[in-house]
């Protein structure tokens, strides 16, 4: 069997005839106008056979190929420093991946801060090195850089409960004393309430002091407790999440949220790799979750160490 190939925008306008090589393999049919499409895996091409002809498509703009795994991946401590932006080296190793399963992120950040640190704000770039992105654990959700889906805190706990629960916080924190307070203490998400009690506008070097001093004394800890004992029968999720805040949410709505968009599409596991596995982290409900295979890192050059082990790429 032979595909005639119509060279795309830029190229000759010629057409060949060629035989169909090994490399592309039969993948469904199309969401447009029903016709079958086939895959080439080594040049990321989709072939629509319709009169025996094909058309090459940007691959940067459509997903991957199928895979029968799925890596997902914590962006803070795991792909980069926490609150730093990926080097050069992890970009390119992430993008890589693709060649061997589906990639995807999920972070408690919303999107423009998940941007910011995989592609200096560049959402198409990221769209195109992972086929799922789940901003705010999956309250944001696209796949192949389509947004899917999108929820909201306000239409769940309703403003009456929020002002009370953001004056309480703000109440607690005025009494917390710390070496230094910075500004931006609660940070009110679409899919989450993030309280940090030195404030999220303290520099690199103010935020590295509090992580020291919060090991010592245990100031996030507290305020977890505090939380959840205050509002013990709200249902809410409070836990630490990176290395100045606390996350809090609906329960179920922490990074396990993000896998109903996943768990039913096909893949032979999902792998989650994360920093914050240990109970009490914002990685630890979806590390222990029956349906993933949960890996716990310490830095990038772990995740990518597990990475390559994973899928044997030493």
């Amino acid at each position: 069997m032979v595909l005639k190939q119509n060279k795309v925008a830029g190229g000759t306008g010629k057409c060949s005839l060629f035989p169909i090589p090994r490399c592309i393999t039969f993948a469904g049919k199309s969401a447009v106008g029903g016709y079958l499409l086939f895959i080439d895996s080594r040049k990321s091409q989709i072939f629509h056979l319709r009169n025996l002809s094909y058309s090459a498509v940007d691959s940067s703009l459509k997903m991957a190929p199928r895979k029968p795994l799925l890596l997902l991946f914590d962006v803070d401590g795991t792909l980069t420093k926490a609150r730093q932006e990926i080097t050069p080296d992890m970009t390119g190793f992430l993008s890589s991946l693709r060649e061997h399963a589906c990639v995807g992120v999920v972070g408690g950040s919303d999107l423009p801060k998940i941007c910011q640190q995989l592609a200096g704000g560049d959402e198409k770039a990221v769209h195109s090195m992972c086929e799922y992105v789940f901003a705010e654990n999956g309250l944001v959700a696209f796949k192949g850089g389509e947004l899917i889906h999108k929820a909201d805190l306000v239409g769940k706990l309703g403003d009456e409960f929020l002002q009370r629960f953001i004056n309480f916080t703000l109440g607690y924190l005025s009494k917390v004393q710390l070496p230094l307070k910075r500004g931006n203490f609660i940070e009110f998400r679409n899919g989450m309430i993030n309280i940090s009690p030195i404030g999220r506008s303290c520099s690199q070097a103010e935020r590295d002091a509090f992580v020291v001093y919060d090991t010592e004394h245990g100031v996030r800890s507290a305020l977890v407790a505090a939380l959840n004992s205050e509002f013990r029968d709200a249902n809410l999720s409070v836990c630490i999440g990176g290395q100045i805040s606390v996350d809090v949410f609906p329960r179920g709505w922490d990074k396990t949220y993000s896998l109903q968009f996943v768990e039913k599409e096909g893949f032979e596991a999902i792998h989650f790799f994360g920093d914050k596995t240990s109970p009490g982290g914002n990685d630890h409900a979806i590390y222990e979750d029956p349906r993933t295979v949960g890996h716990s890192v310490t830095d990038p050059s772990d995740a990518r160490r597990q990475v390559e082990e994973l899928l044997k790429l030493r």
